[in-house]
């Protein structure tokens, strides 16, 4: 299960989502030109020391990211699907691609997909937080794939039971 940022404009929502996939164990593609430059320094923040366990891919452009990617199904969340991600079934070389905080995905990305899933919300709200719904639907996708990492217990975890 992989995450993709279609031109991301936040370096917070950015960072966040690098230590979603450092956690969870999710690589995650990071589409260019991003909205501010894209530096370690941009993403430090947010993504604080776990930046150095998340498995990071940039692809230069849409294009290029095209032809670099790996196999498995792309699924954009949009807020204009009609597929409710609860009602998706996953697999797990999936790429769960998101768009861009600003300006959402353009039609050409859209046209690419395989599968446009939304997060439900209430009427007249226009959308969640780019990385919020990244943990919900990736959470969901590891959840229906019993993926989730495992945990190795540490004495400290055995000596609070």
């Amino acid at each position: 299960m992989r995450l993709a940022l279609f031109e991301p404009d936040i370096p917070p929502n950015l960072g966040t989502i690098l230590r979603l996939g450092a956690c969870l164990a999710s690589p995650v593609h990071v589409i260019e030109p991003c909205g501010f430059p894209f530096s370690v320094q941009a993403v430090r923040r947010s993504a604080m020391d776990y930046l150095e366990h998340a498995e990071i891919v940039r692809h230069l452009s849409w294009e290029h990211f095209l032809a670099e990617r790996p196999a498995g199904r792309l699924l954009l969340l949009t807020t204009r699907a009609a597929v409710p991600y609860t009602a998706f079934r996953f697999a797990p070389d999936d790429i769960l691609l998101l768009g861009s905080e600003s300006r959402g995905a353009p039609a050409h990305v859209h046209a690419a997909a395989d599968a446009r899933l939304v997060i439900p919300i209430r009427a007249g709200l226009r959308s969640i937080n780019v990385a919020t719904a990244a943990a919900m639907v990736l959470g969901e996708a590891l959840r229906q794939l019993q993926a989730f990492p495992r945990r190795e217990a540490s004495p400290e975890d055995l000596s609070s039971s």
